[in-house]
């Protein structure tokens, strides 16, 4: 029910298969994407349909509501703290910006970098100076995006001649991809860190998870030429993603472990006379 006006899915309209339960399909409250099928403005009915739409066509509304959702609620709180009328408010600033760019949304991500490009004289005629500078502070806030970490986990080994610098020289190479030269003057800060020999385990940090996992199969890809050029091998043990808190600190354990157990000496063994490649610090490569 959309400003008392009322729509309706038939029977035949909610799913394409065999409806066991019509609770598993819909629920009270629940926001659902339809399409609609026919209007009659003399009733004022309208009839819709869930199973005509494509998993791409819910994709697609549900970024244009969370967008949407994202741009209100900005305004609320503006509304709210400075006393103004919603409705005049969208009028002067958000409304025009629906005109002029498709969706407000994607023109305070763009003020955050630009703010005279959008909160212009043109765009919002007349707009006082401290309600501009209120909308854009908590357009910062809220819209500001945050850096995903993407990460991937590598097997590498080289048993000839070159053997641990030709390792570090492969590294070294496909981490030359997350250079600002590389990336709109933007340094992604890959890292590779050594867990145990012979897996590495690769980072780096972006605000388009896309380009992220990019960048690293792109420095995999170099990494793989180079440590085979010099006889070596690289396996992917586990393809890049993007991770959270939850699997840092799950690596953090991991890596805490192995460094402990590193550690202990048999106690017969004379350390002195413990030999061995070493350890190499693969730490900011």
């Amino acid at each position: 029910v959309v400003d008392r006006v009322e729509g309706m899915i038939l029977l035949s309209e909610l799913s394409r298969r065999r409806i066991r339960s019509v609770n598993k399909l819909i629920r009270v409250g629940k926001q659902e994407v339809c399409m609609v099928l026919r209007v009659d403005k003399e009733k004022g009915y309208i009839d819709l349909s869930k199973r005509r739409v494509s998993a791409e066509d819910v994709a697609k509304c549900d970024e244009r509501f969370n967008k949407s959702k994202a741009v209100h609620s900005i305004m609320r709180h503006i509304s709210e703290v400075k006393s103004v009328d919603m409705e005049a408010l969208y009028s002067q600033t958000a409304w025009p910006l629906y005109a002029k760019f498709k969706h407000a949304y994607d023109a305070f991500r763009a003020a955050i970098g630009d703010p005279d490009s959008i909160f212009n004289e043109e765009t919002m005629p007349g707009l006082d100076a401290n309600l501009r500078k209120a909308i854009l502070d908590d357009v910062c806030k809220r819209l500001t995006p945050t850096a995903i970490k993407i990460r991937a986990d590598i097997e590498v080994t080289c048993f000839h001649y070159e053997g641990i610098n030709a390792i570090r020289s492969a590294l070294l190479k496909g981490a030359e991809l997350a250079a600002p030269e590389h990336n709109e003057g933007r340094d992604l800060g890959m890292k590779v860190k050594l867990v145990a020999p012979p897996l590495y385990v690769m980072t780096c940090s972006a605000y388009d998870k896309t380009h992220g996992i990019k960048l690293l199969n792109d420095a995999i890809a170099v990494m793989t030429t180079e440590i085979r050029a010099a006889k070596g091998e690289l396996q992917v043990k586990v393809a890049a993603r993007a991770v959270d808190e939850r699997d840092d600190k799950a690596l953090s354990a991991l890596m805490s472990t192995l460094d402990a157990q590193n550690q202990e000496v048999d106690g017969d063994a004379d350390e002195e006379d413990v030999e061995g490649m070493g350890s190499v610090n693969l730490e900011g490569v």
